[in-house]
């Protein structure tokens, strides 16, 4: 089986709605998907309706924003429960904090001299974008003039080491493994930095963390091995995916994906 287990639709940051993300996705092959937007199931139920009319399979999943420190860390979250109430209140309070960040974002970019209204990347999120997002912020720059791409503002304006960058300060860590837990899902680290992995990961193991996202389409080799590796060492759930935002950025939904074996334990754990 191809699967690819971390997948953003139009309900966050992902340039498709949840049924044209299944729609492409049986196109290109795939047979296990995982939507898993950023602090928010509000596109799990749409997608899951849609693939019930095809052979593929759509895990409830969620990717929860939290902050260690001044670095991002994200939790995958599998086999959530969509309609659980502690996910829905997150999606609520992360979709407030989100706005509030983005205006500060904005603010940073005008003393920079790079003017951008609010409505502008409003409009870039769309009616569906219930959380809005920095991609969302690289495509009202580059529509303005100012990047050439969304991959060239990223790394000149709104990156993680930008003057522009402000962190989503939503959680912390232990918090995010919590939540997911609550929510009846298995919480996995999504794409560990190299840098926190030794540091970060006793502290996220005793708040409950269960895996580690080991294979993504940028990884090298030998950082797919030390993970494997600590994954082994620790008894680990393993998990893959393309994190998969947007058809422009080069990549095609389907390009890159795990095999079942690779990561059965999680699939296993959560009843595939």
């Amino acid at each position: 089986m191809r699967l690819d287990l971390h997948i953003h639709t139009t309900a966050s940051d992902g340039a498709w709605s949840p049924g044209e993300v299944v729609n492409e996705a049986v196109v290109a092959g795939l047979d296990v998907i995982a939507i898993t937007d950023h602090d928010t199931v509000a596109g799990v139920a749409t997608a899951q309706q849609r693939a019930s009319n095809f052979s593929i399979q759509v895990i409830s999943g969620i990717e929860v924003s939290s902050t260690y420190g001044t670095a991002d860390i994200h939790v995958l979250g599998y086999f959530v429960d969509p309609r659980s109430p502690v996910l829905i209140e997150h999606g609520r309070i992360a979709g407030s904090r989100r706005a509030e960040r983005m205006r500060e974002m904005i603010e940073r970019l005008d003393r920079m001299e790079i003017k951008i209204s609010y409505g502008a990347v409003m409009d870039e999120a769309g009616p569906e974008g219930v959380v809005i997002g920095r991609p969302h912020l690289a495509k009202a720059l580059v529509k303005a003039g100012y990047a050439k791409s969304v991959w060239d503002a990223f790394e000149r304006l709104i990156g993680n080491e930008s003057r522009a960058f402000v962190p989503t300060n939503l959680l912390e860590p232990t918090a995010a493994i919590n939540l997911v837990r609550e929510a009846g899902g298995i919480p996995l680290w999504a794409h560990p930095p190299e840098e926190l992995v030794d540091s970060l990961l006793p502290l996220l193991l005793e708040a409950g963390l269960r895996g580690l996202e080991v294979y993504r389409p940028r990884s090298k080799k030998t950082d797919v091995l030390r993970l494997e590796s600590i994954c082994k060492a620790n008894g680990l759930l393993m998990s893959g995916g393309s994190d998969w935002h947007n058809p422009q950025h080069g990549r095609a939904l389907g390009d890159f994906y795990v095999d079942a074996h690779e990561i059965e334990d999680l699939l296993h754990a959560g009843g595939l």
